[in-house]
């Protein structure tokens, strides 16, 4: 009986990504970009414990497999193109002599056509087992739910009267990063020993460093430090 119960365990879980990537859609069209950021950080919380539940469960199957990219790309997809698309949207009464500017907006749904891509090529790269090639979708949905809700709420207010523009200029960049050959290291510790882990815990000191410096952008400023590093590291090695 309980085995029965426990082998369903991860994809309640993944399922409950799944509902939190369904409000963060939701409130990122509305325009309640607190709210969705919100839901996306709860979403992510639940990603990384259903995978750590189904390795202590083993509890793994193709449907949890399956239903975790499905989660993935509403959560950490579709989410942070509604974010996108209702700031582009929000900004639009101010170009509107530029006819262009009507359409621009839909560009935000790159993001979710290449997290898609992304994923879909995670599922079939054995090169990923301990280590990412190309930005995680989680990573990236954090980055533009943070900067979008921390420009909005004057912890980055510099660029509040370019985000429009900057918006559009990260969007091919975000877009390459998630299906590039860029090898990214994992945050999975298999011990605790500083030879084995010191790009993580340098990683960890610096992110905590930018989120009580920035607060809310600072996750944003941590996914910048993550993909540096991880260039670094890469270089490094070379």
């Amino acid at each position: 009986m309980a085995n029965k119960i426990t082998k369903h365990i991860p994809n309640t879980i993944t399922c409950l990504n799944l509902f939190c990537g369904c409000v963060a859609t939701y409130y990122g069209f509305i325009g309640d970009y607190e709210a969705s950021l919100i839901f996306i950080i709860f979403g992510a919380v639940f990603d990384f414990f259903d995978g750590l539940a189904a390795r202590a469960l083993q509890a793994f199957s193709p449907i949890g497999k399956d239903l975790d990219s499905l989660a993935d790309l509403i959560t950490f997809g579709l989410a942070p193109s509604s974010l996108i698309f209702s700031t582009l949207q929000e900004f639009y009464p101010a170009y509107s002599g530029i006819g262009i500017w009507a359409y621009l907006p839909y560009l935000a749904f790159l993001i979710a056509v290449f997290s898609g891509l992304r994923l879909a090529k995670f599922n079939n790269d054995t090169r990923q087992t301990s280590s990412f090639i190309g930005l995680p979708v989680p990573a990236n949905a954090l980055f533009w739910s943070s900067l979008i809700v921390g420009t909005y709420l004057g912890d980055l207010i510099i660029i509040f009267a370019i985000i429009p523009y900057l918006i559009i200029v990260l969007i091919p960049v975000s877009c390459w990063l998630l299906v590039s050959e860029i090898p990214m290291f994992s945050l999975k510790f298999k011990n605790l020993s500083w030879k084995d882990n010191h790009v993580r815990y340098i990683f960890l000191l610096g992110s905590l460093i930018l989120l009580a410096m920035f607060q809310i952008i600072g996750i944003a400023l941590i996914v910048v430090w993550f993909i540096l590093l991880s260039l670094f590291t890469q270089r490094k090695q070379a």
